[in-house]
């Protein structure tokens, strides 16, 4: 499935997007780096993951139907980010590579095997100031797909593939506002259904996949006036 034609092409675009760089901070972080925030990674991985196409034709020709990135859904027990949509990863382990603990992370979250992770590239490190952490992300591109689930309930509720033309959707696309006391967030967020279950992909996650889609040449145009409001 790996070796279509459009997913060579997506394939092709986000390596020269790894390999030309993303400055940092990306527009949507939010914070400043603190000498004591701690380093983690995570892991962007696009590919193929099930034959199942996408419900939205995107207009970008190199996303094709079939093109996916994983997903998951933290814990609500969980002290930070709790029940938010994220992209597989965590804190780095000392002496391990920003490379090293987004594969280590994702095979502890997803149970995949990550010798079948072909690495793109890194991004600068991002603020993620909620939980004190300075995060990079490590784009990948799943080149031998293996099976992926919930390993520990007390981590993650819930894996999943999510389509890039479904994410792309002008129909999926929303701008969250997020009030926590006298704060207010206010950021792109991406809201779809697997058929069973709706997603709401915003924050952090959120942040880096609008960044990357228009970094890409993928988004397509969307009412940027259309706001869910989320109370915490």
């Amino acid at each position: 499935m790996s070796s279509s034609p459009g997913a060579s092409s997506a394939r092709t675009q986000l390596t020269a997007l790894a390999e030309a760089g993303f400055p940092a901070p990306w527009r949507h972080a939010r914070g400043e780096f603190s000498g004591a925030a701690r380093p983690a990674a995570v892991l962007i991985l696009f590919g193929v993951l099930d034959g199942l196409p996408s419900d939205h034709h995107a207009q970008a020709e190199a996303v094709r139907d079939d093109l996916d990135v994983l997903l998951l859904a933290r814990a609500t027990t969980l002290r930070s980010h709790a029940g938010q949509v994220a992209f597989p990863g965590g804190r780095a382990d000392d002496g391990e590579s920003m490379v090293e603990a987004a594969l280590r992370e994702a095979e502890e979250e997803t149970g995949l095997d990550p010798s079948g992770v072909e690495v793109l590239g890194e991004f600068d490190p991002l603020p993620m100031p909620v939980s004190n952490h300075v995060v990079t992300p490590v784009l990948g591109w799943w080149a031998k797909p293996t099976p992926v689930g919930v390993v520990d309930e007390a981590e993650s509720s819930h894996v999943f593939r999510a389509p890039v033309a479904d994410l792309l959707d002008p129909a999926s696309r929303v701008t969250v506002v997020a009030r926590d006391g006298h704060r207010t967030y206010r950021g792109p967020g991406f809201q779809f259904s697997d058929g069973t279950t709706t997603h709401l992909v915003w924050g952090f996650t959120g942040g880096i996949l609008d960044a990357l889609f228009d970094a890409l040449g993928w988004t397509e145009e969307w009412d940027r006036t259309r706001e869910l409001e989320l109370r915490r």
